[in-house]
């Protein structure tokens, strides 16, 4: 099969999570990077998300190889796996954790950026928690996002911030009040990361929130109401289209989702959802 036909200079993206211990995280394709790879390519994806352990661990070598031989971008890079397998996050009381949590994202804003791609961080970011106030907080987050903003600068990128829902973090969870952090902090080298699942629970009307922070969207996951595939929860993404058009989005729409009832079909779902609602 064919790639998707682009729809107003959007494009299409699935996740492949290499990181073990995240087996029961909502990415679509755990069983590989090949298999995952191409998989993307006959379903007509044009690139892929990859979640990996960390950048020492990143398979750089066979991802060229497939990217290439699949006709696939890498869409974005995760960062998480800091979080899952060491418990790094960048307002963490310690600075030390700190320190470690940016050289940790750090190595991966190279090894994506040498291939034409963003990180993503999200579950990073951290919640506070302790004696740590929210001004402190969310200092050490901006001081952190700015020097990892320069760093993807170099390599002609940009940070992807992610406002989690409120059960997952406690700095941000809807979309202008991270935008607002951003200009206010004068973070001109982070771009939101606009999770239709997080904005589901967060936001009164999601295409109103992606219109209102407009220019700052650098990324979308692609994610009906319960975290499946679109098509299988209650989320009608009609405005959700028609809102990204409206400001000229031109990026990601990523899907980020648990692979029910398998990843194949999940995948499957996912591609014939944006074929239908976005013109793919």
């Amino acid at each position: 099969m064919g790639k998707a036909g682009k729809a107003g200079g959007m494009k299409s993206a699935v996740t492949i999570c290499l990181v073990p211990e995240a087996k029961q995280g909502p990415f679509v394709f755990h069983e590989g990077l090949e298999g995952g790879c191409l998989a993307a390519a006959e379903l007509g994806f044009d690139g892929v998300e990859i979640f990996p352990e960390s950048a020492e661990a990143f398979p750089s070598e066979a991802i060229d190889r497939l990217l290439a031989d699949c006709s696939l971008s890498l869409a974005a890079v995760g960062t998480g796996g800091g979080w899952i397998k060491h418990k790094l996050h960048l307002c963490h009381a310690d600075p030390a954790i700190r320190q470690r949590a940016r050289d940790f994202i750090a190595k991966l804003i190279d090894v994506a950026g040498e291939r034409g791609a963003p990180v993503i961080v999200g579950s990073m970011q951290g919640t506070l928690a302790g004696n740590v106030s929210r001004e402190m907080a969310l200092d050490w987050l901006a001081e952190s996002l700015a020097l990892l903003g320069q760093r993807a600068c170099r390599h002609g990128q940009v940070i992807l911030y992610e406002p989690l829902n409120r059960y997952e973090t406690n700095l941000f969870n809807q979309q202008a009040a991270a935008a607002a952090f951003c200009d206010i902090r004068g973070l001109d080298h982070v771009r939101l990361l606009c999770d239709l699942f997080h904005m589901n629970i967060e936001e009164a009307h999601v295409s109103q929130a992606l219109v209102a922070v407009g220019s700052r969207i650098g990324h979308v996951h692609w994610a009906d109401s319960n975290r499946c595939a679109v098509g299988l929860g209650h989320t009608d993404t009609r405005p959700v289209i028609a809102a990204l058009r409206s400001i000229g989005y031109e990026g990601f729409l990523s899907a980020e989702v648990f692979p029910l009832p398998n990843g194949i079909q999940a995948a499957h779902k996912s591609i014939e959802s944006l074929r239908e609602c976005a013109g793919f």
